[in-house]
């Protein structure tokens, strides 16, 4: 069936697919990174993207920023009739040709309002596995699903979702953005106190539960029994934000772990970074890895979820707990000592 051009404000019709984005979340993070992302990269003659999102905050003035139209919806877990009703609208009267959401009470909004209108309904699902009700939503609307590493493909299909309607499509990053030479070491590290030839260990991330902050301090302290002069910087805000600062402060090291809370560009950190440190309780594909191995920094990581599919164990960085806990959320006890004793090398390196 054909699709009736919209209007332009100059009289002229607009051809272009209009993409509406529904996103469950909008704070800064892997997802909505991912998200502004792919907006920026879809030809603007051949593709309109508008966004929906659950609340105000930086991320929705960034994408208007980026000339993007944005539209406010709550997103509950139980299906919330007027976001849907809203969505069905801006199908309606904005002409949208594909609904793309991400997270799962996203996923559920959307699919439910696809199926209302009419309009096809692709769903990212950005987590290492499927939580229960993605997959009834997958199964129950028909919605097409796209998941970012093999462990969740694996999954999608052992669950029965047909193969057809299962896509695996990685994370990527732009090149052009972070590279070796993205930015001068030395303006991130004079801005923290560390001087151009100490040793300097990263973590960047949302700091919650699920990303390990704590097993990065944890570390941290254990490295610093043996290396006291290494500097560690913690790059990013979160709910644990306030617990960390105290543990750090408690322990005495707020000389040597710098709580740097959040850099809205990432790109100039990574040169400054000896070596990237990630201790993920779960991750999928994150960005943080590929964007640090892009800039060249050496990674040490907690092998759980999608990353030992970017990252060889070796070749492109040194993974921890990926032979003895494959697969699943890391979380046995001394792992982040296993990530420590494996960054020491790195360091002494």
């Amino acid at each position: 069936m054909g699709r009736t051009p919209r209007v332009l404000s100059g009289g002229q019709p607009d051809e272009r697919l209009h993409i509406l984005e529904v996103l469950g979340n909008a704070i800064i993070g892997g997802m909505e990174n991912y998200v502004r992302n792919l907006a920026a990269n879809l030809s603007a003659d051949e593709f309109r993207v508008s966004v929906v999102c659950p609340f105000e905050s930086a991320l929705t003035d960034s994408l208007r920023a980026a000339g993007r139209d944005v539209y406010i919806a709550p997103l509950r877990d139980d299906p919330p009739w007027r976001s849907i009703e809203l969505i069905c609208t801006l199908v309606r009267e904005t002409g949208v040709d594909l609904i793309h959401a991400h997270l799962m009470n996203a996923h559920t909004v959307a699919a439910i309002a696809g199926r209302l209108s009419g309009i096809p309904v692709v769903a990212t699902l950005h987590g290492m596995s499927l939580q229960p009700q993605e997959i009834s939503v997958a199964r129950t609307t028909g919605s097409h699903t796209i998941v970012v590493c093999r462990e969740a493909w694996s999954q999608a299909l052992a669950v029965g979702l047909p193969f057809e309607s299962v896509s695996l499509v990685p994370n990527g990053i732009d090149l052009s953005v972070y590279h070796p030479l993205s930015a001068e070491p030395g303006e991130f590290r004079q801005s923290i106190g560390v001087g151009p030839t100490d040793k300097l260990v990263g973590f960047v991330g949302r700091l919650a539960w699920e990303k390990g902050p704590d097993k990065f301090i944890k570390a941290a302290e254990f490295i610093l029994q043996q290396r006291p002069e290494v500097h560690f910087a913690v790059i990013g805000t979160g709910s644990m934000e306030q617990n960390l600062l105290a543990l750090v402060r408690q322990h005495g090291l707020a000389a040597r772990i710098h709580m740097v809370g959040l850099v809205r560009d990432p790109s100039r950190i990574y040169p400054a970074l000896d070596v990237l440190l990630h201790t993920s309780r779960a991750d999928a594909m994150p960005l943080t890895i590929l964007e640090a191995m892009a800039s060249g920094v050496p990674v040490v990581a907690i092998g759980v979820g999608g990353i030992p599919e970017i990252v060889a164990a070796g070749e492109t960085g040194i993974l921890v707990g990926t032979a003895e806990w494959p697969g699943i959320v890391s979380e046995y006890p001394g792992d982040w000592e296993g990530v420590a004793h494996a960054r020491i090398p790195v360091i002494t390196g």
